[in-house]
């Protein structure tokens, strides 16, 4: 009986590590697919901005002249 006690405990505490190794895994996943999500916005949003600023350059230009 005693044995038995000691097997249970040992699987459960097996099948806890292993969960909590999936659960680790599972976010680092999500971490760093949010941090390239944010990073490709960012560098969208800095793109397009710029694009725009030189864009918005060469129109006062042509206006002055």
């Amino acid at each position: 009986m005693h044995n038995k006690i000691i097997l249970i405990l040992a699987l459960g505490m097996m099948l806890c590590l292993s969960a909590c190794a999936e659960l680790k895994q599972t976010g680092k996943e999500i971490g760093h697919t949010t941090k390239n999500v944010t990073t490709a916005i960012g560098h969208g949003t800095r793109d397009t901005v710029k694009a725009i600023g030189r864009e918005t350059k060469e129109v006062i230009d042509e206006i002055k002249e």
